[in-house]
């Protein structure tokens, strides 16, 4: 088996329903986009920051918030606190710690977030980390993501 042939068609279809209907329950995709993109950095995965870079520019997110967002903690007003709980949960489920996520990144997403939007927010870095895997794994150079 080659690295190409990582992922069948029915295992990528189960990814992109989910990746799909978690950015529908979290309805803004802008923010999705953030997420993604965040935990795609922390995974080193260049085909999925290449693309969703692009679809980010799409969705109108800004340039300064794509170039500060490998420092968002320290990016004061650049994000709004919703923005930043979410990338505060991203990086807590991506990197968890011995005890997992911890209670106060928890808490402070809820602030934010219904029950619902929390679900499709983990549900949507569940997603991202299992396409990061899988494209690190196969070796995907990123540049193939085409609109």
């Amino acid at each position: 088996m080659s690295r190409t042939d990582v992922l069948d068609r029915e295992v990528a279809r189960a990814l992109s329903e989910l990746s799909a209907t978690a950015k529908r329950g979290l309805g803004d995709p802008a923010l999705a986009e953030l997420v993604v993109i965040r935990a795609s950095q922390l995974n080193h995965c260049a085909f999925c920051l290449d693309m969703h870079l692009t679809i980010a520019r799409e969705h109108g997110v800004s340039e300064r918030q794509l170039d500060l967002l490998a420092a968002w903690e320290e990016a004061e007003g650049v994000y709004d606190e919703r923005e930043r709980a979410a990338l505060a949960l991203t990086e807590a489920v991506t990197v968890p710690t011995e005890g997992g996520v911890p209670d106060g990144v928890y808490a402070r997403a809820a602030r934010h977030f219904d029950d619902r939007g929390l679900a499709h927010l983990v549900g949507l870095v569940v997603a991202i980390n299992n396409w990061n895997r899988v494209m690190v794994a196969r070796r995907v150079a990123p540049g193939g993501y085409t609109p």
